[in-house]
């Protein structure tokens, strides 16, 4: 019978040291942030209630400077908020359809300068970051200058927009370089200047907004000014003689006979009755009139409806359809 070999317990093996998990390299978001300011931009303007007011101020804007411009103030006639909300289509077409492509760009551009970005090294993108704070902040002051002087220049026109384009746009670049450097190290801080550079930007576009409003307004008023013809025609008469300072307006001298067939004015008859007269705007129990064709010394002429007898006429086409 054979011995059998002695089994020795085998001493157990060293471990193995843990290799450490791999840790990727976490991607570089140059300007981060942008998509979710827009997103929080975007959501900021859709509650319905923020719009209707955005509407019914830009549509007073407009209406007001339409008015002034024939020496009217639109706080007394009257206009309901429907009204204003409805004027301001037109003022608002040109400024929402420019916002919506220099948004569409910008969105584009992000894109375009973050893929750029991620390909450059660390200095050349705080290079970038630089040319772009360095450019917001030039724009920034040259709109802080304009505040201080288009006072001083009121014949130029364009610094009324200029001023607050100049604030939007640097405010812009200096929120997105901003945004950048929180991106490239997020222990930096900074996002409370970001916040107020987007409160500057979006106070700037309101601002820019509002005086294209004003401009259209005072546009309209003009155009119309210059073919009056367009309103409709009005034959007022009155009981006491009128002195609308006009020689297109015209009178003709009634009597007595023209309070005939009319009981309501037997007491008081209407003695006077004009001619070449547009209706502007009612309201308020008034009727405010143009002469047929403005010039520098015309006027409206505001009439209460109690006071006078008032016949319209509307005039066609000038250029009808053929039958």
């Amino acid at each position: 019978m054979t011995d059998r070999p002695a089994i020795t317990p085998s001493e157990p093996s060293a471990p193995e040291p843990e290799t450490p998990p791999r840790v990727e390299p976490r991607p570089i978001e140059p300007g981060p942030g942008f998509e979710k300011w827009m997103g929080f931009l975007s959501s900021f303007v859709a509650p319905l209630t923020l719009v209707t007011a955005l509407l019914f101020y830009f549509g007073y804007v407009s209406t007001r400077e339409f008015f002034r411009y024939f020496g009217v103030d639109v706080d007394i006639i009257g206009l309901s908020s429907q009204e204003f909300v409805m004027r301001s289509p037109g003022a608002l077409f040109i400024p929402v359809m420019v916002l919506t492509l220099l948004a569409a760009a910008a969105i584009l551009g992000h894109r375009a300068l973050r893929k750029w970005l991620l390909a450059q090294q660390r200095r050349a993108q705080r290079r970038v970051i630089g040319i772009l704070a360095w450019t917001g902040i030039g724009f920034i002051l040259a709109g802080l200058a304009l505040a201080f002087l288009v006072p001083f220049l009121p014949g130029w026109t364009y610094g009324q927009l200029l001023t607050p384009l100049f604030l939007a746009i640097g405010a812009g670049l200096a929120a997105y370089a901003s945004a950048t450097v929180r991106a490239l190290d997020p222990s930096g801080g900074g996002r409370g200047v970001v916040v107020l550079l987007v409160l500057v930007m979006i106070a700037g576009t309101f601002w820019s907004t509002a005086t294209i409003a004003q401009w259209w307004g005072l546009g309209q008023a003009r155009s119309l000014a210059a073919d009056l013809t367009t309103l409709p025609a009005v034959v007022l008469d009155t009981r006491e003689r009128l002195y609308p300072g006009n020689d297109d307006i015209t009178f003709q001298q009634l009597g007595d006979e023209a309070s005939v067939g009319d009981p309501a004015a037997a007491p008081q008859t209407f003695g006077y009755r004009y001619f070449g007269l547009r209706l502007l705007a009612q309201g308020g129990g008034r009727l405010y009139l143009v002469p047929d064709s403005w010039s520098p010394d015309a006027s409206t002429l505001v009439v209460p409806y109690d006071d006078v007898r008032v016949r319209f006429r509307f005039v066609p086409d000038a250029d009808p359809p053929a039958p």
